[in-house]
């Protein structure tokens, strides 16, 4: 198949450190070319990958300084030059989630949408107008159903197990992990309450947006103590591997429906046991008893630590194998083009008989 995948211009392909989406837009666009596929990737210049790439700008946004106005510019020439070239390709892959819509009902080249995140209130009414389109979830717990759009499947994220050194045995001075965003929503404040109340070491990483600034400063920043509580910045994928691996569990304590959270399976992967809180994928992802610990309060966060060593290490990493490979990944992505292509297919067949006068 010839298959465009479009990616953010926020991030470069794969990103250096944080960037969960265009990390899954990376390993699924250089599988897609290791399974004899033809594939352009859309994305910054800068993106390392087996695939062909349309710059849509020269670096990633974030590096620019650019404003959302800016973000908008580069979005719009960006699937501008998707659709000048969409006879070009067999299916089209949109990693953006609705900057896309309008322009997919301008071609006849089937489009896929893969939502990556929520769906905010403000702009349901351009999901409606569109629910005919073909959407791909990330997670059941992350569909929007009430809207009434069209989904052709749930299709999990995946990462490359190959990368993720197992750890059969956490180091020897022990620690908790947390890796993520500095913002509310996914609680790196409880993280650290659970570590305060508990006396745990806790080592957290992430990225500090524009937007979660004022959160962290305020809010984080006078609880680290560099000692109890380290703060290391935002790691990239070799630290991250190596602080996920090392530690007795990581908290997943987050304060919204999360559509999926790859550090749970990264994590996992590296043997490492996940208590989270109960919301959005979180089910769908971690094993209870087997592979972590589902909670709904801070409270049962931390009874889950006096349960941490009834986790087999070995069954985390399996689990992971089993259900969040590339592999995995790819074979629905597959399904998915196949099923979208058939159905196009079937609805461009369908001409109208002219009715033959008496």
């Amino acid at each position: 198949m010839r298959i465009a995948q479009i990616a953010p211009l926020w991030e470069r392909v794969p990103p250096p450190a944080y960037g969960g989406t265009e990390l899954v837009v990376s390993l699924l666009t250089d599988e897609l070319v290791r399974r004899g596929h033809e594939v352009t990737l859309f994305a910054t210049a800068d993106s390392i990958t087996l695939a062909k790439v349309e710059p849509g700008s020269p670096q990633p946004l974030r590096l620019l300084g650019a404003s959302p106005q800016e973000a908008q510019i580069y979005e719009t020439l960006q699937v501008s030059k998707v659709c000048e070239q969409a006879n070009e390709f067999d299916v089209i892959h949109s990693h953006l989630d609705f900057q896309s819509f309008s322009y997919a009902n301008l071609v006849k080249t089937p489009t896929v949408h893969t939502i990556h995140g929520i769906v905010p209130s403000w702009v349901e009414p351009l999901f409606i107008k569109n629910k005919h389109q073909n959407f791909v979830s990330i997670s059941n717990s992350q569909r929007r159903t009430d809207l009434g759009l069209n989904y052709v499947a749930t299709v999990y994220n995946g990462i490359d197990t190959s990368t993720h050194i197992f750890h059969p045995q956490p180091d020897n001075s022990p620690y908790l992990a947390f890796l993520g965003r500095m913002s509310p929503e996914k609680g790196p404040h409880l993280a650290i309450e659970i570590a305060k109340r508990t006396g745990w070491h806790l080592k957290m990483a992430g990225k500090v947006d524009r937007a979660d600034k004022e959160f962290f400063e305020k809010e984080i920043t006078p609880l680290i103590d560099g000692k109890q509580i380290e703060f290391l910045g935002e790691a990239n994928h070799v630290q991250k591997r190596e602080i996920l691996g090392g530690a007795v569990a990581t908290l997943f304590p987050i304060t919204w429906r999360e559509p999926f959270g790859l550090v749970m399976i990264e994590s996992m992967a590296c043997g490492t046991p996940v208590i989270a809180m109960a919301l959005g994928a979180a089910p769908e992802v971690i094993a209870h008893g087997k592979t972590g610990f589902l909670c709904h309060s801070v409270d049962e966060c931390i009874a889950a630590l006096d349960r941490i060593s009834e986790i087999d290490r070995r069954a985390c990493r399996q689990h992971v194998e089993q259900h969040f490979s590339i592999k995995s990944m790819v074979d629905g992505y597959e399904a998915v083009y196949q099923q979208v292509l058939a159905t196009s297919f079937r609805r461009n067949s369908q001409v109208k008989t002219p009715a033959i006068a008496a």
